[in-house]
């Protein structure tokens, strides 16, 4: 049994791959979808395998499609990509049946298949499961702007088939290479520079490359409201979109606090149960990210509460509107900078890693544990400029209980180390070490 579209859909897909009809001109259309300025991403190279998926998954303008494409381009230009926003083709090609069906019978020559946007599919697991196992023998791409449908309920039915990428704003390390890729200029320097600017602006390509300040406040208010409005109430059907909107904003407000789920439903006048529901949505957005104390089995411990982090500062700025580029000055420089470091750490470190914060009843606290392939890195944030190494007492009881692989006290101003108890204390700043090479 045949495919049949109609001449509406038809032209669509064509509209999308004009190269089908102009593999003359296939590698030009093809640059028409990458940017003037490309920074090369960490993820990269990526080696596309037959019969597998690749899931790019991410927030939205991440620069998710702009991979894809350049994974793409050698095999221009015999791919179809299918932007599955479009209804038209959501409703030709819903089921993965019919999409395997035009392959076979009318694109028999494509070599790769790139699904665009597909958390707008009712079931995007399913979906791509269907077409790996249909055993075309081209890779399959896939982005989505939420792990949710992709992944969270399909975690089996893709075991085996399909690997997962995920692309974050852009890092510090990825930055420094691209404004530098010589290393003609001294690092520190530069990398203070786009510190600064990732401070106050974030990272998402098209803020971070908009030629002035007024440009990248512009981009990050219409980012913000298409996250709040078009992906809140349309993509989840999220009735209440003001107190959604209100919950980022206090979550905003209080970056790098204990989180207390109840007090928030009482401020927006909504049950505990909302809260979650809407931090759980902003997570599978990439969004915020929920960060949850440590236990590491000792009684004195707080394990509670959790705290919430903006995977981007910018994001999280533009909420309270605060642009103020003189950090030193700011009021929030504490919550800024321990934003900025979550950040960080959730770009570089792998999927298998976990980022955690420790609090003991005694008020000590230690800003951020990583557990990585069964060790501990610890890592205190001072915003202050700092004239002498000195740790604190709440580094000093924890390193004491759990005798971390590494200890740092990242700051703005100190490269030093210190020992105690043969514990080497490393003093250092966000852009020598973190830029140059990968710290964990």
């Amino acid at each position: 049994m045949g495919i049949m579209l109609n001449s509406e859909v038809q032209n669509r897909i064509l509209q999308y791959n004009p190269w089908l009809t102009q593999p003359d001109q296939a590698d030009a259309l093809i640059r028409l979808y990458l940017p003037a300025t490309y920074v090369l991403r960490e993820a990269e190279p990526v080696n596309l395998q037959r019969d597998r998926a690749l899931l790019i998954v991410g927030p939205r303008q991440s620069g998710k499609s702009t991979l894809a494409w350049r994974l793409l381009q050698s095999c221009s230009p015999n791919i179809l990509y299918l932007n599955l926003e479009d209804p038209l083709l959501r409703s030709a090609l819903g089921a993965a049946i019919e999409l395997v069906t035009l392959l076979r019978e009318r694109y028999s020559f494509i070599r790769a298949v790139f699904l665009d946007e597909a958390q707008h599919l009712t079931d995007a697991g399913i979906y791509v499961k269907g077409l790996v196992d249909a055993k075309l023998g081209i890779p399959l791409l896939v982005t989505g702007s939420s792990s949710f449908h992709l992944m969270s309920k399909t975690r089996e039915s893709l075991a085996g088939r399909a690997d997962r990428l995920r692309l974050l704003p852009f890092s510090l390390k990825e930055l420094l290479r691209q404004e530098n890729p010589a290393n003609t200029v001294a690092a520190g320097s530069l990398g203070e520079k786009i510190f600064s600017r990732q401070m106050i602006h974030g990272s998402y390509p098209a803020v971070y490359l908009a030629p002035a300040d007024p440009d990248r406040i512009r981009l990050l208010s219409d980012l913000t409201e298409a996250l709040i409005l078009r992906d809140a109430s349309d993509l989840f059907r999220i009735k209440r979109v003001d107190v959604f909107r209100k919950l980022l904003t206090l979550l905003a407000g209080q970056t790098g606090n204990l989180v207390n789920f109840s007090e928030l439903a009482s401020i927006c006048h909504v049950d505990a149960a909302t809260i979650h529901a809407y931090v759980e949505i902003l997570e599978e957005r990439h969004i915020v990210k929920v960060v949850r104390p440590f236990a590491g089995g000792k009684r004195r411990e707080l394990t509670t509460s959790p705290k919430i982090y903006f995977v981007d500062n910018g994001i999280r700025n533009q909420l309270i509107n605060a642009f103020s580029a003189d950090i030193s000055l700011r009021t929030d420089k504490g919550a800024l900078m321990e934003n900025w470091v979550f950040s960080e750490l959730y770009k570089r470190l792998p999927l298998t890693a976990a980022i955690h914060f420790w609090r003991s009843k005694a008020g000590g606290e230690v800003d951020f544990v990583v557990e990585q392939a069964g060790k501990l890195t610890a890592l205190e944030v001072k915003s202050a400029d700092l004239e002498r190494p000195k740790l604190s007492r709440s580094a000093r009881s924890f390193i004491d209980a759990y005798q971390p692989e590494r200890f740092v006290v990242l700051n703005r101003s100190l490269e030093a180390h210190l020992t105690i108890d043969n514990h080497q204390i490393d003093f250092q700043t966000p852009w020598i070490n973190w830029g140059s090479s990968l710290y964990f």
